[in-house]
């Protein structure tokens, strides 16, 4: 292994890799796009221990956790399978005592976490990164890396538990009602509920229309995103709206990243412009927030058959069968809520300390820019910190960023299989396992074929409903420009900061998801059809298509002078 390899040690090796697992699945989930090396060293590591550390607490009984590894920059897992029937009901009875927390007061250790790490949060952002020493930078690199690590522990335990009890819950559904998650009826048991993350683009509305009622719309139309600050400052109204836009990023906000997975691209805090273009489509296209009024049908409908539901469970199982639905419940939320204060606001405090470094890097002549700390990861930057004058870094970089930029134009293997085993076989084993995060967010379930209805794509059904639309395929936020309203959203999957955009929508299909991935959990709160799973969805489509979406089997109908 060169000092060169994308992250030297964490690169998958059938030699070794296939003695530890006979399947290895791409985290598709997360890495759609191949990752820098230095996000791949924090995902990989943390991912890895997260998921041991998660399962060993609640003592799964099927499941260790997860190994991880990259190959071309894109993530890879295999889960650590319990095989032994008598370590399997040791792990029973000790996740029996573990998971009472979960079922008992969930929402209270939520909050309990979320404040010790935004606290922590805190502690790191009170450096002066410009002002600081080296050793002080490292220092704050060093926290930052331990900030994550106790992220992953807790963000993998609370994600095991929850996710584990929709899994269960799942599995009684099946059994006394004939429904699974991919049902209709399952999808309005377990929607209706608000989470941070719809809060932020609630409040994004709402700048827009503050714009609209400060008289500010045909202003922020007719100018370029980058210049809308300097031009409202001196426009009627314009500094009051600047106010209040500031204080929504510094609350809010500033953490968003056009990728969740990633720290190459700038937060909020650093380029508003995403959140500027936001406004001004909701200004140009009165795509107006209609989530709160289209959540209160929901509840309502949920409720409704939540009764109807428990009316048809025996007494006797109709206790276990109600506090499984309220684990199942929170997963959605859950869902949503961890991506804003875990995966995007940890990913940015890396982002904020490895830019420092990146920053006085560069000014020491170690690196060409500050964006190049991205194609180091820890061990060279402890290596170097300290004096960064007295090495050169430019040729891992440069070999690290030229291997980086092949590996973003092509495309993985979904699953590197050992010699003798079937995708079946792997599949299978997922199953056994009862991963509740491989099976509800990662891989998903796969779609079943039926020739019989003469469908063009088949997929998973992620929200139900049908709708019929012209086919926009967004890759990025650059192209959200191009939706119009009733479009079908084609992507490769969606992210929290495309949120905003389903309130367009007809509907969603995406190449890849699951039944707790962001598409579906988006489309059942905003009552609009998901197809996920269709793997090849935007190669098939392509914009200026009319498609039939039919979100209650999975399937997509291309009309024939589509």
């Amino acid at each position: 292994m060169r000092i060169y390899s994308g992250v030297p040690g964490y690169e998958f090796d059938k030699e070794t890799d296939f003695d530890i697992s006979p399947y290895w699945f791409q985290d598709v989930a997360h890495s759609v796009h191949a990752w820098t090396p230095m996000f791949g060293w924090f995902w990989v590591n943390f991912c890895r221990h997260g998921m041991q550390y998660g399962a060993e607490k609640l003592s799964l009984p099927t499941l260790r956790g997860w190994d991880c590894r990259l190959k071309d920059g894109r993530g890879y897992f295999a889960p650590l399978i319990v095989k032994d029937a008598d370590e399997r009901k040791a792990r029973e009875e000790r996740f029996r005592v573990a998971i009472k927390p979960f079922i008992q007061d969930f929402k209270r250790m939520w909050d309990c976490y979320l404040e010790e790490i935004t606290g922590r949060y805190e502690d790191l952002k009170r450096l002066d990164l410009n002002a600081a020493t080296n050793s002080q930078l490292l220092r704050n690199f060093e926290e930052t890396i331990d900030t994550c690590r106790s992220m992953w522990e807790f963000r993998m335990y609370m994600m095991y538990g929850v996710y584990t009890g929709f899994v269960l819950f799942e599995q009684m559904a099946k059994e006394l009602l004939h429904i699974d998650d991919t049902s209709p009826q399952f999808h309005k048991l377990i929607r209706g509920f608000d989470n941070k993350s719809f809060q932020v683009d609630k409040a994004l509305f709402e700048l827009g229309q503050s714009a609209r009622d400060m008289n500010l719309k045909e202003v922020i139309l007719s100018t370029r995103t980058a210049d809308i600050r300097s031009v409202l400052e001196s426009a009627q109204n314009g500094p009051r709206f600047l106010k209040a836009f500031d204080a929504f990023i510094d609350a809010e906000a500033g953490w968003r990243m056009e990728r969740m997975t990633e720290i190459n691209l700038p937060t909020w805090f650093e380029d508003p412009s995403p959140a500027y273009n936001i406004i001004k489509m909701d200004l140009e296209k009165e795509i107006g927030y209609n989530l709160d009024e289209e959540r209160k049908k929901i509840q309502a409908e949920r409720i409704t058959t939540e009764k109807e539901v428990l009316e048809k469970i025996s007494q006797e199982k109709r206790g276990w069968f109600a506090t499984l639905l309220k684990l199942a419940q929170n997963s959605a939320w859950f869902s949503e809520e961890q991506n804003h204060y875990l995966n995007l606001y940890a990913h940015a405090m890396i982002r904020r300390s490895a830019l420092g470094l990146g920053r006085r890097f560069a000014k020491a002549g170690a690196i060409d820019g500050a964006d190049d700390i991205f194609f180091l990861v820890p061990d060279d930057i402890r290596r170097v910190g300290v004096n960064p004058d007295m090495f050169n870094l430019r040729p891992i970089v440069e070999r690290r960023k030229a291997d980086w930029k092949r590996w973003d134009k092509k495309r993985n293997d979904p699953i590197f299989i050992k010699d003798g085993f079937s995708v079946e076989d792997a599949m299978k084993a997922i199953a056994d396992s009862l991963d509740p995060v491989a099976m509800k967010v990662v891989i998903g379930t796969m779609p079943a074929t039926r020739p019989e209805l003469k469908i063009d794509l088949f997929g998973v059904s992620g929200s139900s409903g049908i709708a019929e639309g012209i086919v926009k395929v967004v890759r990025t936020e650059a192209e959200f420009a191009k939706v119009q309203k009733g479009d079908i959203l084609v992507a490769p999957m969606t992210m929290p900061n495309w949120t905003h955009i389903f309130s367009l929508l007809g509907g969603v299909i995406v190449d890849r998801g699951a039944s707790l991935s962001h598409a579906a959990i988006v489309g059942r709160e905003f009552g609009i059809p998901v197809v996920m799973n269709t793997f090849d969805g935007t190669k098939v489509l392509r914009d200026g298509m009319k498609v039939r979406l039919d979100g209650n089997m999975g399937a997509v109908f291309i009309a024939k002078n589509g």
